[in-house]
């Protein structure tokens, strides 16, 4: 089992390593600083979503495109991900308190930046600015919580309120932004503001000074550019590759240029001292798979709720108020599971939760395929929102402590930057290709006919690709369960437990 160092906790949280994880004292302080944590990744995951429903307002105030909107929501998901390697890394090698503290403060700028801009492309240049901020405080807490908590069920427990704040922050995002686009949609970027300088002044006061980051490491500086370059180029033209032409090329000209920085960043991590990525943590099935996972369930949940936000005001109608309220079921589903996920992971296991989520919302998914011009809130969306929102509350915090059980506490930055990553840049590319089939199934038709003859291709798509996750996560429960079976060794599949086995035997 992997122990945090004993100056990974506050003085009033510290232990003896060789202590089961379950004595660990949570007292108030501990308490405190996972809130503060969680506000965080609540705020980032917020970010992501709660913009959905503010975007026709956004769109009309400030004269702006489909496409154009969707890079309102790119913008933030491109920073975010793209960056999200690099500050994994970083909270690593220059701290997570330090990196964690300055990206906060960062986040509450750039909020505030987005809310008072009256130009389309500075609204943009704002949301990138503040997902690239996201991309160093999520890595930054996460890795906070995973060196800080031993393995076992007092991290699976703080990992599970972590991980269901940051799948609320999703779920509520739309929710929220229904009712503050019913004042202006200015609020839905000035909201953050005050929340991240709170959490920044509890953040200063209550986080461990000396949380454990690695020595004697190097900074593997052309593998960060060549792989958050690959990475913001690739989402960059699956983006604009509707405009241009997917056989454009331009688009293939560029797609040509990510392969070879991709090419570059491989061959860099495997010969580098001290590589961005170290590419062996990939052997452990565990992170592989979840990793995987993440990327096609949490991009499918983007390209959903994009459709649904334009779906349910231009084509039905509400108003910004009812459409939070009527997304208001899957939120309250993550939020109150919160309390209650750490022990039913630690009864489970993440390897039976991840398939159950995945289900879960590829049956959201398909009913809410039924939409049509005079669809209800009690038989299309009802259903819909209570299965996403059971899914999510599984998938979320399961794929985050599959992604990181089983990795040694200096590598606790890569594996959270990684799965964060994941997650990221499936919101973006499936997100692409999402408004890509919108706009092409449409045919640039304005009615509600011609737009429903756009979602219905965009949902099948986001079926789809959630589709692949399920198959994911099933054929990787079914591989583990027999090989645990032979060993004899696991009476119950758990990735968390199996990760760990793997680790050892791949640690380079």
């Amino acid at each position: 089992m992997t122990t945090a160092p004993r100056d990974a906790s506050p003085s009033h949280a510290r232990r003896n390593p060789d202590a089961p994880s379950d004595a660990l004292r949570w007292s108030p302080q501990l308490w405190g600083a996972l809130i503060v944590l969680c506000a965080a990744l609540f705020l980032d995951a917020l970010d992501v979503s709660m913009v959905g429903v503010a975007l026709p307002s956004i769109g009309s105030d400030l004269k702006l495109s489909t496409s154009a909107l969707q890079w309102v929501v790119s913008g933030y998901v491109l920073g975010y991900g793209g960056l999200l390697l690099l500050g994994g890394r970083a909270a690593d090698l220059l701290g997570r308190r330090r990196v964690f503290l300055i990206a906060l403060a960062v986040f509450a700028a750039a909020s505030l930046l987005g809310g008072v801009v009256d130009d389309g492309g500075l609204l943009i240049g704002a949301r990138f600015l503040k997902g690239a901020s996201a991309a160093f405080t999520a890595p930054a807490a996460l890795s906070i919580i995973t060196t800080t908590f031993p393995e076992g069920p007092a991290r699976n427990k703080a990992l599970s309120i972590f991980t269901t704040c940051g799948a609320s922050g999703y779920s509520l995002g739309l929710v929220l932004s229904g009712l503050l686009t019913s004042v202006g949609w200015r609020w839905t970027f000035l909201m953050p503001v005050p929340v991240a300088l709170i959490a920044l002044v509890f953040a200063v006061k209550l986080l461990p000074r000396h949380s454990h980051e690695q020595q004697g490491g190097g900074y593997d500086v052309a593998g960060a550019i060549t792989g958050t370059a690959s990475l913001l180029l690739l989402v960059y033209t699956v983006t604009e590759a509707q405009g241009a032409g997917w056989a454009s090329l331009r688009t293939l000209g560029s797609l040509l240029v990510v392969l070879v920085l991709g090419a570059a960043f491989l061959l860099i991590e495997q010969r580098t001292a001290h590589p961005l990525v170290r590419l062996g943590i990939f052997r452990n099935g565990s992170v592989a798979r979840a990793n995987l996972a993440a990327f096609t369930l949490m991009g499918s949940y983007a390209g959903f709720q994009f459709i649904v936000a334009l779906y349910l005001q231009r084509v039905l109608h509400w108003s910004a108020l009812e459409m939070g309220f009527a997304l208001l079921p899957a939120g309250a589903l993550v939020a109150l599971s919160a309390t209650r996920m750490g022990a039913i992971v630690d009864r489970y296991g993440t390897g039976k939760l991840l398939p159950l989520g995945s289900l879960a919302m590829v049956i959201g998914y398909a009913l809410f395929l039924r939409l049509g011009t005079h669809s209800t809130f009690l038989a299309l969306v009802l259903p819909s929102m209570v299965l996403l929102g059971l899914g999510f509350a599984l998938f979320y915090p399961s794929a985050n402590i599959a992604a990181t059980n089983g990795v040694a506490d200096e590598e606790q930055g890569l594996a959270s930057g990684l799965v964060n990553t994941a997650m990221q840049i499936g919101n973006a590319l499936v997100l692409a290709v999402t408004t890509a089939v919108l706009t092409a199934g449409s045919h640039g038709g304005t009615s509600a006919t011609a737009q429903l003859d756009g979602y219905r291709p965009g949902l099948a798509l986001v079926t789809g690709v959630a589709l692949v996750a399920l198959v994911v996560t099933v054929t990787g429960a079914l591989l583990d369960r027999r090989r645990a079976g032979a060993a004899l060794t696991v009476p119950d599949y758990d990735y968390g437990r199996l990760g760990a086995e793997a680790a050892l035997e791949e640690k380079v």
